[in-house]
C-alpha cells in the first residue's frame, strides 16, 4: 500500500523517520548558502585575493543552485524522487570536498558552481518525496516542520561559520558537509521508502532548460554586478538579456506541445498562483533583511561574527516557535488567515529596523528578530501545504521545483535588490554625512517594509475556508 491518499491522519514513526533525513539534505544546502559569509576576510587572506573578488565564492554557489533548481521536478519523474535525492547529496558531498582541497580561488569558485548544483536539486526534491509519502492529510503537520529549515540556514550559518573559523582552518567549512552528507545517504537508504518514477518515458525540455536556468542565472547576475560596480554597466544589460530569456521561455511553455520544464500555466491556477507570489515575497523579505542585517551589525556596530550570530539568534528561536505553532494550527484555520497573520509579524518586526539611526538597543533588535522569525514561520509552512494538498499526485513534482524556484529567486533577487538599494543611498549621503551608514540601512528596510505590505494584498487571494472545511483530497 502506498504513503498517498490513503495514509492514516496520524503522523508515525517511519514518516518522521523520513522527515528527518530528507531535512538533512536541505539543511545542508541552504545552510552551505550562508556558512562561507564570515569567512570572506579569511579566504581573501588565504588566496591573496580582494574581498570582491572572493565575493564570487557565494555568488557562484547562489547562480548555480538558481540554475539547477528548475531541473528537479523532471528528474523526479524521469528516475524518481529517492534515487534523486541521494545522487544529488552524494554529489554535494564530492563537490564539498573538492572546496575544501581548492588551491586557488578559481578553482574554489569552480567547485562553489558544483556544489551548487547539486544542492540546489535537495529542497525541492525531499519536498516532493515527502509531499508523496505524508499524503494530503499529513502534509500540512510535516511541512510546518521542515519547512522551519531554510528560516534557521540564514540565521545558522554565519554563526557556525564562526565557530568553524574560532577553532579550525578555512577548508573545515567545506569538510562540515561530509559527516552530514554521507550519513544522510546511509539513512536515506534505509529510511525513505522507494518510490516509482511517474514519467519514466517523459522528454527532458531541452529548448525551455536553455532558457530558464541560464535565463535565471543571468538575471541575477546583473542584479549582483549593479551592486558590485555602483553603475549601470554592465548591469543593466545583463539584467535585461536574463529577463529577455525568461520571457521567450514563458512563449516557449505555453506554445509547446511536451510537458515544459516548469509549467507557465500553473501561476494562472488557484491557489498556486497568489501562494507563489507569497513565497516570492517572502524570499524577498527575510533573505533581504538576512543579508543587510550582519552587513549592519558588523560594519555599523562592529561586531564580529560570533556576536553578529548570536544577536541574530532569536530569529530562529522566533521561526522554531512558530513552526510549533503552525503545526497544531494548519490543518484548522484557513490559509489565508495564518499567511496574513505571517505577514502582519514581519511587517511588524521590520518596523524597528527602519530606525536604526535612531540606534535601537540590541533587547529590541532581538525582540524584532523573534517577532520576524515567528511570522516567517505563519507564511511559508500553509502555503506550501495548500498547493501539495490541492495537487494531482502525479503534479507534485513540478509543483515543488516551482514553488522553491520562486522561494529561491525571490531570496537572490531580493538580496541582490537590497544590495542595490543600500548602495545607492550610501553614494546619495556621502561619506561626510554624520551616522550614514545607519541612515542608508533605515532606509533601505523601508523598502523591506514595502515588500510585506506588497504581500498582504497578494495573499488576501487565498482560500478562506480551512482545509477541514474545504476537505483534503488533491484537485483532479
Amino acid at each position: 500500500m502506498s504513503a498517498g491518499a490513503e495514509a492514516p491522519d496520524r503522523i508515525d514513526a517511519p514518516l518522521v523517520r523520513a522527515a528527518f533525513v530528507l531535512v538533512l539534505g536541505t539543511f545542508m544546502a541552504t545552510l552551505d548558502a550562508t556558512i562561507v559569509a564570515v569567512g570572506v576576510s579569511t579566504l581573501a587572506a588565504e588566496f591573496d585575493a580582494t574581498p570582491v573578488e572572493v565575493q564570487w565564492v557565494s555568488t557562484a554557489y547562489l547562480l548555480a543552485v538558481v540554475a539547477a533548481v528548475p531541473a528537479s521536478g523532471w528528474l523526479v519523474d524521469r528516475f524518481g524522487g529517492r534515487r534523486t535525492w541521494i545522487v544529488a547529496v552524494l554529489c554535494f558531498v564530492a563537490a564539498s570536498a573538492l572546496c575544501a582541497l581548492a588551491w586557488s580561488l578559481t578553482s574554489l569558485v569552480a567547485f562553489r558552481v558544483l556544489q551548487g548544483l547539486a544542492g540546489g536539486l535537495l529542497p525541492a526534491t525531499g519536498q516532493a518525496v515527502l509531499a508523496r509519502l505524508a499524503g494530503p492529510s499529513r502534509i500540512g503537520r510535516v511541512i510546518s516542520i521542515v519547512g522551519m529549515v531554510p528560516l534557521l540556514s540564514p540565521v545558522l550559518g554565519p554563526l557556525a561559520g564562526g565557530a568553524i573559523l574560532g577553532v579550525a582552518t578555512w577548508p573545515w567549512l567545506f569538510y562540515v558537509n561530509l559527516p552530514i552528507g554521507i550519513g544522510a545517504a546511509v539513512l536515506a537508504v534505509l529510511l525513505v521508502p522507494r518510490d516509482t518514477a511517474a514519467a519514466r518515458g517523459a522528454a527532458f525540455d531541452v529548448r525551455g532548460a536553455l532558457l530558464l536556468s541560464p535565463g535565471l542565472a543571468v538575471f541575477v547576475l546583473g542584479l549582483t554586478e549593479l551592486e558590485r560596480t555602483g553603475g549601470p554597466l554592465p548591469g543593466v544589460p545583463v539584467s535585461l538579456a536574463g529577463l529577455a530569456m525568461l520571457v521567450l521561455f514563458v512563449v516557449h511553455g505555453l506554445r509547446t506541445r511536451g510537458t515544459p520544464l516548469i509549467d507557465p500555466r500553473l501561476f494562472a491556477r488557484n491557489p498556486f498562483g497568489p501562494a507563489a507570489l507569497a513565497l516570492v515575497i517572502l524570499g524577498l523579505s527575510v533573505f533581504g533583511a538576512t543579508f543587510l542585517l550582519p552587513l549592519y551589525l558588523q560594519t555599523g556596530r562592529g561586531l564580529d561574527a560570533w556576536e553578529t550570530g548570536l544577536l541574530l539568534a532569536p530569529q530562529g528561536v522566533g521561526a522554531l516557535a512558530g513552526a510549533l505553532l503552525v503545526n497544531r494550527l494548519v490543518d484548522r484555520i484557513a490559509p489565508r488567515n495564518l499567511v496574513l497573520a505571517g505577514i502582519g509579524l514581519v511587517a511588524l518586526g521590520t518596523v524597528v529596523f527602519t530606525q536604526l539611526a535612531q540606534d535601537p538597543s540590541d533587547a529590541l533588535v532581538a525582540t524584532s528578530l523573534l517577532v520576524r522569525g515567528a511570522g516567517s514561520a505563519l507564511i511559508g509552512a500553509p502555503v506550501m501545504a495548500l498547493v501539495y494538498r490541492t495537487m494531482a499526485k502525479e503534479m507534485i513534482p513540478r509543483a515543488a521545483s516551482a514553488l522553491n524556484l520562486l522561494n529561491t529567486l525571490g531570496g537572490s533577487v531580493g538580496t541582490a535588490l537590497v544590495a542595490v538599494i543600500l548602495q545607492s543611498r550610501l553614494a546619495a549621503l556621502g561619506p561626510g554625512t554624520p551616522g550614514a551608514a545607519a541612515v542608508a540601512f533605515g532606509q533601505t528596510f523601508w523598502w523591506v517594509l514595502g515588500f510585506c505590505l506588497l504581500a498582504l494584498v497578494g495573499a488576501t487571494r487565498l482560500p478562506g475556508v480551512s482545509p477541514a472545511r474545504r476537505g483534503s483530497g488533491p484537485a483532479r
